[in-house]
């Protein structure tokens, strides 16, 4: 008959449970305190990287976007805050800021010919042409953090994809699936015909009036109903492409 452990052996056994438990949790802490110090290290090295290369970073987009990479591998966010050590040196905050403003002025005067929609790559076009005596690059990726930023405001910035466009909101419009589907359609040549929602999505037409009725409330769509063939054209300033590209009038 098999013997069943002994109260000494009980204990010995939880004895051992704890010895393990203990060795451990003390393998756990020296590696976390290891990891700390190496963190520590890499971010003195980062802080004297950013005062060698100051000027490549605040001159040149594609330096800058490499450094923001290499800050958020370490947790630093040079952007968090116009105080401190990162806007002393590099003043990025105060770059990101001066972008943002400027963003929110180029939104709120181009929202009555969009509707509040508008595409991420004419949106840093027209803010590198209102910064054309600044010396800095802006790239779509500046663009990006900038408006990142805006977030904390509550003002309804916000950045999607529409097909191969990249869209900047900016009113608190919600777009469901629906509408983005006909934003996609409009991608080709600037506008789409109730037909031609109905044909490519399998839809009736009243889901399509109603989608598109929608668009219209929020001021997303321009009526064209000048056309020879006499089809109502539903345009979408955000996502319209050149006359060149568009089909002719």
């Amino acid at each position: 008959m098999k013997r069943r452990p002994g109260i000494s052996g009980l204990h010995s056994a939880a004895a051992a449970r704890d010895q393990y438990r203990s060795v451990g949790e003390n393998v756990a802490r020296i590696r976390t305190d290891l990891l700390k110090e190496q963190l520590a290290t890499f971010r003195t090295q980062l802080e004297e990287f950013a005062r060698k290369h100051k000027h490549d970073i605040k001159k040149n987009p594609a330096f800058r976007a490499q450094f923001h990479e290499m800050c958020s591998k370490v947790g630093v966010d040079p952007l968090a805050s116009n105080k401190g050590f990162w806007a002393e040196l590099l003043g990025i905050g105060d770059f990101y800021y001066e972008i943002g403003v400027q963003i929110v002025e180029i939104c709120l005067a181009t929202r009555s010919h969009n509707g509040g929609l508008i595409d991420l790559n004419e949106l840093c076009s027209m803010l590198s042409k209102k910064r054309r005596t600044s010396r800095e690059t802006i790239t779509s990726d500046d663009c990006l953090k900038a408006i990142d930023k805006l977030k904390v405001l509550g003002s309804g910035f916000e950045v999607f994809t529409v097909g191969k466009k990249k869209l900047v909101r900016s009113v608190p419009t919600e777009l469901n699936k629906d509408h983005n589907q006909i934003l996609e359609l409009a991608e080709v040549r600037g506008f789409v015909l109730v037909e031609d929602v109905e044909r490519a999505l399998s839809w009736h037409p009243g889901r399509v009036i109603d989608a598109l009725e929608t668009l219209m409330k929020e001021g997303l769509v321009m009526i064209d109903d000048g056309h020879p063939d006499r089809k109502r054209r539903y345009w979408f300033p955000c996502v319209s492409l050149s006359s060149s590209n568009a089909e002719e009038l």
